[in-house]
């Protein structure tokens, strides 16, 4: 149970067990993985493919020792092959993931993109989220703040943005509240788990903007 008495699915949704690292966390925290037809590891970002699924942590070193360590085999109760530079092709796929959502989200009218534009809304609070490329001037990047109750994003970087857009590079961008913000939200925590150290602070949440 969850608080206020309610079951803990209905607050953030079915649990499953990492393993590599044993820990139970929300499926929106982790990879998704099928064995294929020839007996090979399949990652399955959008958790839709046929099969028993085998859950890991979405974190690089979690999902780096669960093929070091011949995890998946042991899951699957049978031999399998992981496919080399497995955790950097996860990485790409969610990054294609994160702003496919972001183009959509722009398309409908609830991401922006440009430094006076996201200024505007978050000044008028109709920003839910910041997201700033993690290669943009850090000078720059400071004279924005997340908005307050919001989150921040900061681990794409400007080329990866600018896909996003339709434009070479972003550097600043912004969602507002819209059917797309917390697929937005979700896919880049952790697209954060393989490319942010637990010593980086690239997440952040909102703080009164003044």
């Amino acid at each position: 149970m969850g608080r206020g008495g309610q079951p803990k699915d209905r607050l953030q949704g079915p649990e499953r067990k990492c393993i590599a690292t044993g820990e139970v966390r929300p499926v929106s925290e982790m990879i998704r993985f099928v064995v294929g037809p020839e007996a090979q590891i399949v990652p399955d970002i959008l958790g839709k493919l046929p099969g028993r699924g085998i859950w890991v942590l979405a974190d690089r070193t979690a999902l780096d020792k669960a093929a070091a360590k011949n995890l998946f085999a042991r899951a699957a109760k049978q031999q399998v092959t992981v496919s080399e530079g497995m955790t950097d092709l996860i990485e790409t796929q969610l990054v294609r993931r994160v702003t496919n959502l972001i183009s959509l989200a722009r398309k409908s009218g609830d991401a922006i993109s440009g430094y006076e534009k996201v200024k505007d809304w978050l000044s008028k609070e109709q920003a839910s989220v910041l997201i700033q490329s993690s290669d943009g001037s850090e000078r720059g990047k400071s004279k924005l703040s997340t908005p307050y109750g919001g989150d921040f994003i900061g681990w794409l970087t400007a080329d990866e943005l600018g896909q996003a857009f339709g434009r070479q590079t972003v550097i600043h961008a912004a969602l507002r509240a819209g059917g797309l913000l917390q697929r937005v939200v979700e896919e880049a925590a952790r697209l954060k788990g393989l490319r942010v150290s637990d010593g980086e602070t690239s997440l952040r949440k909102g703080k009164k903007t003044r």
